[in-house]
């Protein structure tokens, strides 16, 4: 079973600190990233849904600064210092949330459930019972279908200066799903320079929950370029290979000789064109890499940025990583500095479960019962290397 007993810490997801979103100029002129935190909230002001969103603003005492919004319970922005000091927003967001709302990629920075990652053709069995999900990635679910948790206004409650609480009522068989879920997401930045997701949830009938946050990380800042260059290293001795249309083959593999052994520090860029099955497949790394035992106090996966210096390691106590290389990112978006999300110029590291648990009994359970409470975190944590 995942975490799912009480006594489990809450999980983290992608955690980002940041700025608000910043209105551009009528003359069209690109934002300073040290100047986002000038961005007036109202931005972030709008009724969806007959709900009105808003945008919380996170410091801790390093200076470190993140900005999240209620609708998707998303980060729009996170702001480190590089090496040389300058503040440096390493989260893909947008101004307002109309960006938001209108982004041909639904999941930049968004809290993903109720399950994340794939389910084959959107179908999985409880106790014998056959449901089906949206099909929003034919032929399969993806993050928690059409309308996941990344299209829904979330209940905000700004805790004290440094936390922020999400709180959500997915109802019985919404996007094919059963039971009343109710989900908590609890984002903080921590003074040592760290930010945090907890995720909580319980249910009033047998489930299936895999929650994470989809933040899109560049080091360098946010429209600096390609992170080919970025240095990745993941404690992960094997991964999950999938089939084309990204879905578990039912195996696990050692990365051994293949472009997918980062237990040793390598770029992204360096084997990502490799004459490589799953390297095709996935367009590049988008795939679940099964963690070496670890706990929260452990780094299963570090990131430096080639010319900031930035380094974020991550940690969690979930059992995968699914490290995602900005593939199907196609130049559709303009971000918060003006500038638009070219391809590969992010990446992702969403803690969870495994993708297609439900359907793959040899992975870890997903299934969630009344009366258990799913708890799980994880955190990313900045420094720099000078």
């Amino acid at each position: 079973m995942r975490h799912l007993s009480k006594n489990l810490l809450l999980i983290m997801l992608p955690a980002c600190v940041s700025l608000a979103a910043c209105n551009q100029s009528s003359d069209k002129k690109k934002t300073n990233m040290t100047d986002s935190t000038q961005t007036p909230a109202s931005a972030f002001e709008k009724t969806i849904d007959g709900k009105q969103t808003h945008l919380y603003t996170l410091k801790n005492k390093n200076g470190i600064t993140a900005t999240f919004t209620n609708y998707g319970g998303r980060i729009v922005s996170l702001l480190v210092p590089d090496k040389n000091g300058k503040l440096t927003d390493v989260v893909l967001g947008f101004e307002s949330v109309e960006g938001f709302e209108k982004s041909t990629e639904p999941y930049y920075g968004a809290t993903i459930g109720r399950y994340g990652n794939r389910i084959a053709k959107g179908k999985f069995k409880i106790d014998g019972k056959e449901y089906q999900s949206s099909i929003n990635n034919p032929p399969n679910t993806l993050h928690g279908g059409k309308n996941g948790y990344q299209s829904v206004v979330w209940d905000g409650k700004q805790v004290d200066s440094s936390t922020v609480e999400f709180t959500y009522l997915s109802k019985d068989m919404e996007e094919g799903f059963p039971g009343n879920l109710n989900v908590k997401v609890t984002y903080s930045l921590t003074d040592n320079n760290e930010f945090k997701a907890v995720y909580e949830a319980t249910t009033d009938k047998n489930t299936v929950v895999n929650l994470t946050n989809h933040a899109f990380f560049n080091l360098n800042g946010e429209g600096s370029g390609t992170i080919l260059d970025h240095l990745v290293q993941i404690d992960a001795d094997n991964y999950v290979p999938v089939d084309s249309t990204l879905i578990p083959l039912g195996k696990i593999e050692s990365v051994k000789g293949t472009p997918f052994d980062f237990t040793k520090p390598e770029t992204i860029g360096k084997r990502i064109n490799d004459n490589n099955v799953q390297l095709k497949d996935g367009k590049g790394y988008d795939h679940n890499f099964v963690l070496n035992k670890h706990d929260i106090k452990t780094p299963i996966a570090t990131v430096i940025g080639d010319k900031s210096g930035i380094k974020m390691e991550v940690f969690t106590e979930e059992p995968g990583l699914q490290f995602y290389s900005g593939n199907f990112m196609q130049a559709k978006n303009v971000m918060k500095r003006g500038l638009k999300d070219e391809f590969r110029t992010s990446f992702a590291m969403e803690t969870q479960h495994y993708p297609d648990s439900p359907n793959q009994p040899q992975f870890p359970s997903t299934e969630l019962k009344p009366g258990q409470t799913y708890k799980t975190q994880s955190l990313y944590k900045f420094s720099v290397v000078k």
